[in-house]
């Protein structure tokens, strides 16, 4: 008998007109590695929230079909009957945490179903070391980074050892390597304790690690698989907006028939090919990228010098930073979780004074000056953009800001106008900004700072929640308003992102700058990213191996030299 059972599942949200789920039949076995794929409202969260009751008891709607798990039908059970069987990490991590340490929170769980104190804190300390947050157990949940709150909320499912873990996108502010070591725990609890393990992601490299890959699209399971089944059709993933692996994508464009997955499957295709770089024609694009983009830098708008900062529990998150960014940069800050990045950038705009040392924007001392004039020069844009718009209609949010800088009413209008057009949401002036989708939500987030006429734009993990389809589009505005003559400074975990986009990075590790340079230099150097807690894309990495520190499979292909084999 198979673990899980569904059949014929449909479900309608209430006062939804379409079904979050059609048709959905799935059986998964105990000790599996399920990894589930799609675009954004593919329904993968609803399918989720089916597994332990949650829909329909609790989240209520129209339910048709059934749901098993071990025998057991979820419709007409309370979701306390699964509790112990199947516990789930939700896409909103944050709504999970609420006690007052990290050690009470990863303790909540098993206390609840009377696990021997002594073994309990087994659990806890086994726990916490799996996420890399030994050390943190007395810290408040309240005061840790967002990645290291998504961890805690892993740990906290972790120590319960239940026979089912379903986590709805557990990497999404997770550091490149701790995005690895979730799919390696994920691996080695199956393995272990033969837990099944279903994880929501929109990372494919590290869904190689999986039994069975379950695409969906628009409520329907498209397509399921072993990895190399599926994640060796690149079309198939883009049309789902997943984006597809570098290897496959590559080798798919020069017309192998057997596509590697990995970068060691892609340098030994690649050797038996016979195919080689023309490094001349390298050499040349890398010249003429670096002095098109040096010859639109402006003048320093950012000056940071010695600058330290501690939190009032006499934490220094930042210990003696050197920084300038001139105007016109395009500028990605990198680190592990922790390391500091949000608490630099939001020195730029004086949310945060510097403890010791000086940040200067646009000749303004940041310690002199009011919050409000960097507003006008420095604009942010947070993470999460439910958390900074509050406005009934898209035109009143964009609005806001030249009103209270006391732009005049034509002037106003226009600005609204400009602003909704550079992020292609004219039309949509008077809809209600939380009836959007999230990434149209970003770009509401992002044109009510255009609409201010900032000289720097500050965005915090830009492609956070958004599918492979909505992360092209925003860093495609993103890049636009960079030619248009914004500094773009971009706090991320996305290495493709920061590879493709990004003029610079800068990385952060402990408080510190320890790289800092242009991004094609910077990333080949991985033995160093390595030890910040970050991995180059696929792409990236396989181009170092052969010479050439390439940044998009549009760049291997343009210094391609040619084969002698052709493709298998």
């Amino acid at each position: 008998m198979s673990l899980i059972e569904i059949r014929n599942l449909e479900f309608t949200y209430k006062g939804g007109t379409q079904p979050a789920l059609k048709g959905i039949d799935l059986d998964i076995n105990p000790g599996e590695f399920i990894v589930i794929m799609g675009h954004s409202g593919a329904g993968k969260s609803t399918l989720c929230l089916t597994l332990n009751g949650l829909v329909p008891n609790l989240k209520k709607g129209a339910f048709k079909g059934e749901v098993k798990i071990k025998g057991t039908p979820t419709a007409g059970h309370k979701v306390s009957h699964f509790a112990r069987t199947v516990v789930l990490v939700f896409q909103d991590f944050e709504t999970q945490l609420f006690s007052t340490s990290v050690e009470l929170e990863v303790a909540f769980g098993p206390e609840n179903f009377n696990v021997p104190p002594e073994e309990i804190k087994e659990r806890v300390r086994e726990a916490l070391q799996k996420v890399r947050l030994t050390g943190f157990e007395n810290r408040q949940p309240a005061n840790l980074s967002g990645g290291q709150k998504q961890r805690l909320a892993i740990a906290s499912v972790l120590s319960i050892q239940p026979e089912i873990i379903c986590m709805d996108e557990p990497t999404t502010d997770l550091d490149p390597v701790g995005k690895y070591e979730v799919f390696s725990i994920a691996s080695a609890l199956r393995q272990e304790k033969h837990m099944t393990m279903i994880i929501v992601e929109h990372e494919v490299e590290e869904a190689l690690e999986a039994n069975r890959i379950i695409l969906m699209k628009e409520g329907t399971i498209l397509a399921q698989g072993t990895p190399k089944e599926i994640l060796s059709q690149s079309d198939l993933l883009a049309s789902c907006a997943v984006k597809p692996l570098d290897m496959a994508e590559l080798f798919g464009r020069l017309g192998f028939k057997e596509l590697p997955l990995t970068v060691e499957e892609g340098l030994e295709a690649w050797r038996r090919a016979g195919l080689t770089f023309n490094q001349e024609r390298y050499r040349s694009m890398v010249a003429a990228q670096q002095s098109a983009r040096e010859g639109k830098y402006g003048q320093p708008i950012i000056e940071v010098k010695g600058l330290r900062h501690s939190y009032e529990n006499n934490f220094e998150a930042l210990k003696g930073i050197d920084l300038t960014i001139r105007q016109g940069e395009f500028v990605a800050i990198l680190g592990q979780n922790g390391s500091g990045k949000t608490t630099l950038v939001k020195h730029f705009n004086g949310l945060l004074r510097p403890t010791a040392g000086e940040v200067v924007v646009a000749g303004m001392d940041t310690r002199a000056e009011s919050i409000d004039k960097f507003g006008r020069v420095v604009g942010y844009v947070f993470q999460n953009p439910d958390h900074q718009i509050f406005a009934g209609t898209v035109k009143e949010e964009v609005a806001y800001g030249p009103k209270l800088y006391g732009v005049p009413p034509a002037e106003i209008e226009e600005r609204v106008r400009d602003a909704l057009q550079a992020v292609e949401l004219a039309g949509l002036e008077e809809e209600d900004p939380f009836s959007l989708t999230k990434g149209q939500r970003q770009r509401v987030a992002v044109a009510s700072i255009l609409a201010a006429k900032p000289r720097v734009i500050i965005l915090d993990e830009p492609t956070t929640g958004l599918d492979y389809k909505e992360q092209r589009g925003m860093m495609e505005l993103v890049r636009r308003l960079n030619d248009m003559g914004h500094t773009i400074i971009m706090v991320t975990h996305s290495m493709w992102v920061t590879a493709e986009y990004a003029h610079r990075v800068v990385v952060v590790k402990d408080g510190r700058v320890v790289m800092d340079g242009p991004t094609r230099e910077v990333f080949a150097r991985e033995e160093e990213l390595e030890t910040a807690f970050l991995k180059p894309p696929q792409i990236v990495r396989f181009s170092n191996r052969l010479g050439a520190t390439c940044l998009s499979v549009e760049e291997v292909m343009a210094c391609l030299e040619g084969r002698e084999g052709g493709g298998e």
